[in-house]
C-alpha cells in the first residue's frame, strides 16, 4: 500500500509527514490506510477492491477517495446505507485533517501520520480481528460498531447514529458509570445509566454528554418495553444538552459540596407561602436527601432547573448547606 507524500489543502503536513485514513471504530479498529498524490480508493465489501470492508451494511461498491493536488475528496457509489462526513449524508465532500467518515459500522478519521507508517496496518488488523468475523457468522451476529470516546465525542458518535438512522443500544463504559442510550432509527428513545436508574431518560443523556473518557459499543436492538418511552431526534437533544451544560457550568462553583447536606436555615424567616410550586419541590427533595448529590440524581428536575432554584432557595434565606 502506498504512503502518503502529498501536502494537505488546509495545513501543509511538515517535512515526512502525510495523512492517513484510521480506523477509529468497527473491526479494522486501530488501522490505518496511507493516502498519496494521485490516489483512487475504491471502498465497498467486492474482494477486487482497493479498501475491503467485510460486513452486510456495506456495498460491493460503496464509495470512492480520490487525493488529487493535495485535496481528499470523497463520493458515495450510489451505496444502499450511505456514506456520512462528520455527521452528514453526502454525494461528494472534501475531507480535512480531523474529518470522521462513517461507512457501515466502520468510522474513519482523516490523520496527520508519519511519513514511514506501514502501508500494512489495515491488512495487519483485519488479520487480527479474523477470529472474531468467524465468530460472527457462526452466531449469525452483525459486527458491532465500537470504539473509545477520545477518539470520537459522544456528540461527535451521536451525531453520526443519528443521522444514519441507526438503531441499537449504544452502551458507555467510563469511569463515571456504565450508560445506555437506546436507539430506533436513529432517535432516542430511552436512556439509563446504571448506576442511576432513577434518573429520568433525557436527564441520563445530558449526563452522558459529559463523559469524555472511555469505550462504547452499539449492541442490536432489543425488545425491552420502558414506561413512557421517549421519541426525541439526536439533534434535539445535543443543542438542549449543549445549552445547559454551558449554563450549569457557570453555576457549579456556586452550589454546595456534593456530599454536604441541605437544611432549612433557622430561624426561619422567608415565608414558605410565597414559593413556586418547583421551589417547593427542590426544598423538600433537599430535606428527604442525605446530600445534595442525592437531590440532583432522585429529582424529575433537569441538572439545571435543580441548580438554580437551590442557588436562589439559598440565597433568599430558605436554605443552607452543612458539612462536604
Amino acid at each position: 500500500m502506498p504512503k502518503p507524500n502529498a501536502p494537505h489543502s488546509s495545513a501543509p503536513p511538515s517535512a515526512g509527514v502525510g495523512l492517513a485514513l484510521r480506523f477509529i471504530s468497527g473491526k479494522y479498529q486501530g488501522g490505518e490506510f496511507p493516502l498519496s498524490e494521485g490516489q483512487e480508493i475504491l471502498v465497498g465489501r467486492s474482494s477486487d477492491l482497493d479498501m475491503v470492508l467485510v460486513e452486510e451494511m456495506v456495498s460491493r461498491k460503496h464509495a470512492r477517495i480520490r487525493v488529487k493536488r493535495g485535496d481528499i475528496t470523497i463520493e458515495d457509489l450510489g451505496s444502499t446505507n450511505g456514506t456520512f462526513v462528520n455527521g452528514e449524508k453526502i454525494e461528494r465532500a472534501t475531507l480535512r485533517e480531523s474529518d470522521r467518515v462513517l461507512i457501515g459500522t466502520s468510522i474513519l478519521k482523516v490523520v496527520a501520520v508519519a511519513g514511514d507508517t506501514a502501508a500494512g496496518d489495515l491488512e495487519a488488523v483485519a488479520a487480527r480481528h479474523e477470529t472474531q468475523r468467524q465468530a460472527h457468522a457462526r452466531t449469525g451476529e452483525a459486527p458491532r460498531m465500537s470504539g473509545i470516546l477520545e477518539e470520537i465525542p459522544l456528540p461527535d458518535l451521536m451525531q453520526l447514529l443519528g443521522t444514519s438512522r441507526k438503531s441499537g443500544v449504544l452502551v458507555l463504559q467510563t469511569d463515571a458509570g456504565v450508560g445506555r442510550i437506546y436507539l430506533d432509527g436513529g432517535a432516542i428513545r430511552y436512556a439509563i445509566v446504571d448506576a442511576a436508574e432513577k434518573l429520568a431518560p433525557l436527564k441520563a443523556v445530558y449526563r452522558m454528554l459529559t463523559w469524555t473518557s472511555g469505550k462504547f459499543e452499539l449492541e442490536p436492538p432489543n425488545d425491552r418495553v420502558f414506561d413512557n418511552p421517549l421519541d426525541v431526534s439526536v439533534q434535539e437533544v445535543l443543542m438542549e444538552g449543549f445549552r445547559q451544560k454551558d449554563e450549569l457550568d457557570q453555576l457549579r462553583d456556586q452550589l454546595p459540596p456534593m456530599n454536604s447536606r441541605i437544611i432549612l436555615r433557622t430561624p426561619l424567616e422567608a415565608p414558605l407561602h410565597e414559593l413556586e410550586p418547583a421551589h417547593l419541590d427542590i426544598l423538600q427533595q433537599s430535606l428527604n436527601s442525605p446530600n445534595l448529590a442525592t437531590v440532583f440524581e432522585r429529582s424529575k428536575a433537569t441538572d439545571l432547573e435543580i441548580a438554580t432554584i437551590l442557588l436562589d432557595l439559598i440565597k433568599r434565606g430558605y436554605l443552607t448547606s452543612v458539612g462536604g
